[in-house]
C-alpha cells in the first residue's frame, strides 16, 4: 500500500512500572496524562514475566463502566468470568474484546502455575451516547485473527480495522463505532523489511515495540528508532506510517494502534470512565449497591 507522506515521531515514551489487580507486575505504557493526546485510547498495559510471583494472583473481581477493554495474549493462559455470565479462556495469540458499557464485574485469572505470561491490555473509550449500552464480550482465538505476510516478509496480524485489503477480527461500521480502531501486531524479519500503513487524517496513532527495535521512517528518509519497550507517539500530519526493522538487527515486533478521537470530556475514577463527575458518582453508587450487570 502506498504512503506518500509518512508520519514522523512526535515523541518517545517510556512506560511506568506498576502493579494492578492482586499485585500483578506490569508496565503502564499509555498513562493518564496521555489520554487527551491519544484519544480515544485511555490506557495500555504490558505484562510480561516468567515468575509466577509476578502474575499468579491475577485480577480478581473488579468493575468497569463506560469503555472497552482489549486484552491480547502473547503467551500464557487467562480465564475470564463476568457478571453477565460470560466465560472464556484467553491463550497464546488470542484476544478478549469486552464492551463494559453500563457496567460489568469481571475477573481475569491466570490458568498456569509456571511459564511465561505475556500480553497487553488496551482501554478504548466509548462515546457518551454509548457509555450506558448493553455490555458485550467476545473471545477471539488466535486462529480467528486474520494474518498475512507482505512481499518483504513482514507478517501482519489484523486484530481490528483494515490493512492491505485484509479486514480485522473486529471490523465494525464506523457510524455505529466512531472510534474506528486499527490494531495491528507486526512481525518484522531481520534485515530491514519495510511496512507501509495508510492512516486517516486526524486519527491519533502510536507504535509500541515489544521485540527488538523498529524504526519510523519519515518522508525525508530519516529514521527514528523505537527501542524495545518504548512507545512512539506519531504526529498527525501525513497519510500514513512507514516502518522497518533496524537493518542487520534481529527480528522485531511491534503494535501499531490508531483511532479517531472522540473529542469529548474524559472523567475517570479508577475503573469507571464517563464524561462528567456526576456520571462517575452514579457509577460508584451503582457498583456499591450491586446495580452493575
Amino acid at each position: 500500500m502506498t504512503v506518500t507522506s509518512p508520519r514522523a515521531v512526535e515523541r518517545l515514551v517510556t512506560g511506568q512500572p506498576t502493579t494492578d489487580g492482586a499485585g500483578v507486575k506490569l508496565t503502564r505504557v499509555l498513562t493518564h496524562d496521555l489520554q487527551r493526546r491519544l484519544d480515544p485510547f485511555l490506557m495500555l498495559d504490558n505484562f510480561a514475566s516468567d515468575d509466577p510471583k509476578d502474575y499468579g494472583a491475577g485480577f480478581p473481581d473488579h468493575p468497569h463502566r463506560g469503555f472497552e477493554t482489549v486484552t491480547y495474549m502473547i503467551a500464557g493462559r487467562m480465564r475470564h468470568r463476568d457478571s453477565a455470565g460470560n466465560e472464556g479462556l484467553l491463550q497464546n495469540g488470542g484476544v478478549q474484546w469486552m464492551t463494559a458499557g453500563r457496567g460489568l464485574v469481571h475477573s481475569e485469572m491466570p490458568e498456569q502455575e509456571a511459564g511465561v505470561m505475556e500480553g497487553f491490555q488496551l482501554w478504548l473509550n466509548l462515546p457518551g451516547r454509548d457509555k450506558m449500552c448493553t455490555p458485550g464480550y467476545r473471545d477471539i482465538q488466535s486462529t480467528e485473527i486474520p494474518e498475512f505476510t507482505t512481499a518483504e516478509g513482514v507478517t501482519v496480524r489484523v486484530i481490528s480495522g483494515h490493512s492491505h485489503g485484509v479486514s480485522g477480527a473486529v471490523a465494525r461500521p464506523v457510524d455505529a463505532y466512531p472510534t474506528d480502531p486499527l490494531y495491528l501486531d507486526l512481525h518484522f524479519p531481520a534485515g530491514g523489511a519495510v511496512f507501509n500503513q495508510p492512516l486517516p487524517a486526524g486519527h491519533n496513532a502510536f507504535l509500541y515495540t515489544y521485540r527488538g527495535t523498529v524504526q519510523v521512517v519519515e518522508g525525508s528518509g530519516q529514521a527514528t528508532p523505537v527501542p524495545l519497550h518504548r512507545m512512539a507517539i506519531l504526529d498527525n500530519s501525513g497519510d500514513g506510517v512507514r516502518l522497518q526493522a533496524e537493518a542487520g538487527s534481529a527480528p522485531a515486533r511491534a503494535l501499531l494502534i490508531a483511532g479517531r478521537p472522540l473529542k469529548e470530556p474524559i472523567a475517570q475514577y479508577g475503573p469507571f470512565v464517563m464524561n462528567t463527575r456526576e456520571e462517575l458518582m452514579t457509577a460508584v453508587e451503582d457498583f456499591q449497591n450491586g446495580r452493575l450487570a
